[in-house]
Formats: structure tokens, sequence, C-alpha cells
């Protein structure tokens, strides 16, 4: 990057304030820093050893092979030992040392996984008949991931765990649609503690493949500095365009967004050196934390990574990796248009001019530098259309692609030490998002057991009245509430498994249902009362983080929209259409963000009245639909509204275009 804008931001954002913003919005960051030496380097080893197990896991080695079962318990076990030395139990308790009831802990965590080694061929042989220690060892298992939850992320999930265990105990007692027959304590443990089903089961699966490979794969890219690159990227490509600075946001935060996994450490990542930016070229406190919030959970829904939630949404449908990005693509595509639309209009409206040209990088000078970096993304997105190999093979050669690949050049370069700490990290990094998932896996096997998913789905359809449309609000709403303050994919595994089933009932395909869901539970982290990722921005900024949260939004709502347009035009996720029809929706899509911009932000060309403003949002409505004809009309009104804005412009004295 140009030593000019390095100046620009340089000292801005410390790291000691970094640190503290993720501290106070995400409770994972808040681990314990160990005084004692010796346990603090045993401890970092762990964490490499743990990060060599998944890697060996996945390299397909003949004697690393085991049973589902076997492997999950070993991923819950590490994850757990790990919870109870990490975080402490309340927020007051010493970060420097663990405490005795921690070791204790962590002995019971031992245990649990070579316990279903000891057990799992009498599991087999007897059907999965347990005897009064399995109940005890499960019903110990289920309190350890409860306790590690709530450390970890909170009560929320936990919570919720709990109320669904009761349900399965008493929902006899409940009368109406959500009656059922009632089970033991005993059969439910039996369903979540000793088969694939509750907290060892798909869920946790997930956690233990294709999470924890990519935050290994994200830890890498990190290292051998991947973030730097986007940032230069972004700075050279929009850095001197009008509202260049918010651009820059836009696009760095969407490129770390969709490797990162996380929205908040995204936001923590790439605002430290985009908000000062803004900041600083007169952008507001609450737009600049907004611009870097959306972006980034926006990353979350851009393929060809996703945030991984790519490989784990083809893993719960069953279809193939390549029919995920491909109905992503153009929805993901039209979010961030409608942020940059957004930014354009208040950046022309405002005259919010670019970086000085000879402030930025040059494209070709950070390619030269960094360009290589990309070598591994374009290998792992090749091979998993061209190669007929697992996900696992590929995301293992992938990784060891971005260790060799970062040894090119002098500044990507890793040493041992390196690449020693990246390994480290990216086991601590897993431990939130996995703990979440064991907890998910709770609620997913209460749910499967008592069909309590069929019965919300009742519930959701009947509210709306057999209505697609008050159907889709009422899933939408339950999906922003089920995904508040969770990680992306547990959020996704949780709304997929309650609230998906309602669109599913009403006849709209799985594909277009998961995707309806997993893009409300991303938003939760955008909506206030509970938003993560803007009240994090809104850390860095300065700003009002309510503010911060509805400007957010604000600058989001073309995501808001975007969901109901691929259920009602199913052509933007690219399924059963030609070349002729995708291009079709796309325009149409990129239209109707224009439009929502306009109405928006009020202006185009010049000030837009309210009655324009109106009409620019009922037009976006038209093109949102899948009939041709209200299509066709939709164009010709934006035409004629952008025929009336211009005529009006040149009546006034003109503003910078």
């Amino acid at each position: 990057m140009a030593e000019e804008l390095k100046t620009a931001v340089c000292g801005e954002i410390s790291e000691a304030k970094e640190q503290a913003v993720l501290e106070k919005h995400e409770k994972s960051a808040r681990v314990r820093t160990l005084s004692n030496q010796t346990l603090a380097r045993s401890l970092t080893f762990f964490c490499f050893l743990f990060t060599m197990y998944h890697l060996a896991y996945a390299s397909g080695i003949r004697l690393m092979q085991m049973v589902n079962l076997k492997h999950h318990a070993i991923h819950v076990g590490l994850i757990l030992i790990l919870s109870f030395v990490l975080y402490p139990m309340y927020e007051k308790a010493s970060r420097k040392k663990v405490a005795w009831y921690d070791w204790i802990l962590v002995g019971i965590s031992v245990a649990e996984p070579l316990y279903v080694f000891y057990r799992y061929d009498a599991f087999i042989s007897t059907g999965f008949k347990i005897s009064t220690m399995d109940l005890v060892m499960g019903t110990l298992l289920v309190l350890l991931v409860l306790e590690a939850t709530r450390r970890i992320s909170g009560l929320a999930l936990p919570i919720l765990s709990v109320i669904f265990l009761v349900y399965g105990m008493y929902g006899r007692y409940i009368p109406g649609l959500f009656k059922h027959r009632g089970y033991s304590w005993s059969k439910i443990i039996t369903y979540l503690t000793t088969d694939v089903y509750g907290i060892y089961g798909s869920s946790i699966k997930v956690a233990a493949t294709y999470i924890v490979l990519f935050i290994i794969f994200g830890e890498i890219m990190n290292k051998c500095g991947m973030g730097q690159l986007f940032n230069d990227m972004a700075s050279s490509i929009a850095g001197g365009t009008k509202g260049g600075p918010a651009k820059v946001g836009v696009i760095a935060s969407g490129l770390l967004g969709m490797i990162n996994g996380s929205a908040v450490a995204c936001v923590v990542t790439t605002g430290a050196f985009t908000i000062p930016l803004m900041k600083k070229n007169r952008y507001s406190d609450e737009f600049a934390g907004a611009v870097v919030a959306t972006s980034s959970v926006g990353g979350q829904l851009m393929p060809p990574i996703m945030g991984a939630a790519a490989f784990v949404m083809a893993e719960t449908l069953g279809v193939k990796y390549s029919v995920i990005v491909k109905a992503a693509i153009i929805p993901a595509i039209v979010y961030y248009a409608g942020i940059l639309f957004q930014v354009q209009l208040r950046a022309t409206k405002d005259k919010m001019l670019g970086l000085p040209r000879d402030q930025l990088p040059q494209i070709g000078q950070v390619m030269k530098e960094r360009g290589h970096l990309l070598i591994p993304i374009i290998f792992l997105v090749g091979m998993m259309f061209a190669s007929g190999w697992t996900v696992l093979k590929i995301a293992f050669w992938t990784i060891l692609l971005t260790i060799a690949v970062a040894q090119l050049r002098p500044i990507s370069r890793m040493s041992l030490k390196d690449i020693y700490d990246a390994f480290a990290k990216a086991a601590r990094s897993t431990v939130s998002v996995a703990i979440s998932c064991a907890c998910v896996g709770i609620i997913v096997g209460v749910v499967s057991l008592t069909g309590f998913a069929l019965n919300i789905a009742s519930a959701i359809i009947s509210i709306g009245n057999s209505s697609l449309f008050l159907t889709l609000l009422f899933t939408m709403i339950t999906c922003m509430v089920l995904g508040m303050g969770l990680p992306s994919i547990p959020s996704y595994l949780i709304t997929a498994t309650i609230a998906a089933p309602a669109l599913i009932q009403l006849g709209i395909p799985d594909l277009a249902a998961h995707m309806f869901c997993f893009y409300f539970a991303m938003f939760a982290n955008l909506t206030p009362p509970v938003a993560l990722a803007s009240f994090a921005a809104a850390g860095i900024s300065g700003g009002n983080p309510m503010k911060t949260g509805w400007v957010s939004v604000k600058l989001a709502i073309a995501g808001f929209i975007v969901p109901y347009m691929f259920v009602y035009n199913q052509g933007l996720l690219l399924t059963d259409v030609g070349l002729l029809g995708a291009l079709w929706v796309g325009v149409t899509a990129f239209v109707g963000v224009f439009m929502i911009g306009v109405a928006t932000e009020g202006f185009l060309y010049t000030k837009v009245n309210f009655v324009v403003r109106v009409i620019a949002g009922i037009n976006a409505l038209m093109l949102i639909s899948a009939d041709t004809t209200s299509s066709i009309i939709g164009l010709a009104l934006c035409a004629a509204i952008i025929v009336f804005q211009r005529v009006c412009a040149r009546k006034e004295t003109p503003l910078a275009a």
C-alpha cells in the first residue's frame, strides 16, 4: 500500500482497542491469558495438536479413519477441554490461572470420548440400550456442553436448549398443536449422546469437518497477509472513485468476510483500517460503522466460500457444492450492489470525493507483491467444480498449498513458528463455533425426536393463514430471533431445522427455503436490539450503537428484500433457467435494488421528492415479481424516473454527478 495511505489511518485504531471492541461484542474473545508460562506453552502445544489431529483426519490417512461417532466424540472432548481451560466460569474470575473446579471439568471432558470408545461395541450390540453408567456419562456430557456454551456464547443458546429438553420430557402436558407423547430422561439422553443424532450428530459433524478446516485455512491466510491483500485490492480498485473510502470498506469487508466466517471478527479486522479512513473523509460515525457491518455480514452470503456455509448447506441438503455456489451468486452480488448504489448516491448527494490517486496502491504492484495468495482460493474453487475429491480432501490440500504458496515471496513468507502459531490460533478460533454446534445438537436432537419442526411449520402457516407472503414474513421474524447472537453456521443449522419446514410445506423448493432462512439468520447480526456486527462497528467508529444498527438496516435493505425475490422468482437462484433467463432475472434484480437505493437515499441527480420515492419503491417491488409483464413495466417506469430526475437536475444548480 502507498505510504501516504498508511499514514492517513496509522495509529487511529490500536490493537488494544481492537481487542477491547472484540471482547465487548463477542464473548468468545474473552479468553484467559495464563501467567504460568509452562502451562501457557503447554496449552499452545495442545491447540497445535488439536489442529494436527483434524488435518490428519481430513488427509484420508487410513490410520486416522474411524466411525463418525468416535471422531465426533474426540472433537467434542477436545473442544470441552479447551473451553474450560480458556474461559473462566464468571466474568470476574481470574484470567491468569485455571481454577481448581475447571480442572475437574477438564477431567470429565477427557473421560467422555474415552468412554465412547470403551462402550461403542456395546452400544452397537445392544441396539443403543443404555446402562446406568451410560445415563450418568450422557447427563454429564449434556451439562458440560451447556456450561461451556454459557461461558463462551452467553445464556441465550443454553436457555433455549434447556427449554427444548423440558419440552422433550413434558410435551405430553402441553395442549394443542405442540403436544407430543413425552419422553423419559433416559430416552432423551440415549438419543442425544450415544448415536449420531444429538450432540454427536449433524451439527457437530459440520464443526468437526468443514468448519475446523476452513478456520485453519482462514488463520493461515491471515498470517501470510491475505487481509492486507484485500485492503490493498479494494483501495486500488475503488479508493479513487466518488465515495471511495466507503467503497473500500464494502469491498475489503466483503472479501475477508467470505473467508473469515465471523462477522464480528471481520468488522474489527477490516474496520480498524476502513472506518478511520471514512471518518477522515466526512462520513458520520454511524454510517462508517454501518458500511463495515453490512459488508462483513454479507461476506457470509458471498460464494465461493460463504464463511464455510456453502459446504454446510451442501451437506445439509445433500446436493453438490456447485449447486449452492450457483444459487448463491446472483443474490449475493445483488446484495452488495444495493450497498454500493446507496454509497454512490450518498457520495454524489454530499459531494464526497475519492482519495487522491497518488496516495493509492497500484493494482499491478499489489498483485505483484501479494497476488500469488489468490492461487489457493482458485485451486479450492476449481477442485470443487472439476474434481471428484471430497470436500475434506480438497480443504486439506488447499491448506498445504496455501503454506507452500506463501513461501514464494518474502512479504508473505511464514516461518515454522508462524505456522505453529496459526495452527494454535485456529484451534482457539474453532472453540466458540464448535461448542455452539454441540449445543445446537441438543436442540436438533429434541426437534427430531418430538417432531417439533413439523408443528412449528404448521403454526407458522396457520398464523400466516396459508398466505405465502405472511408465512415468509413470520419465518423471517423467527429466523432473526433464533439467529440473535450466534455464529453464522449454528444460526443456519437452527433456522434450517426449525423454520425451513414451514416454507417447504408450502411447496417452496428445499434450496430456496434454506437460503431464505440463512439470509435472515445472518441479518440478526445487523438488526437491533441484538446487532453484534453493528455494535462492534460502533465500538470502533465511536458512533451510537443503536443508530449504527438502524443505519445498517437501511444500507442492507436490498438484502432484506432479496430473499423474497428468489422465493417468488427462483430464476435468481439459477434453477431451471437458461443463459437468457439468467440475464433477464439478473438485470431486473439490479434495476430493482437501484430503485430501492433511490427510494432510500432520496437522491438521483438531484433530491427526489416524496412522491417519486414512493413510486421508486413500488417500482422495485414490481421488478421483484416473476411476472414478465410486471418486470417490463417496472423497467419502463425506472427509465421514466431517471429521465424525470435528469430534467429536474438541469433546472436546478447542477450538483456534482
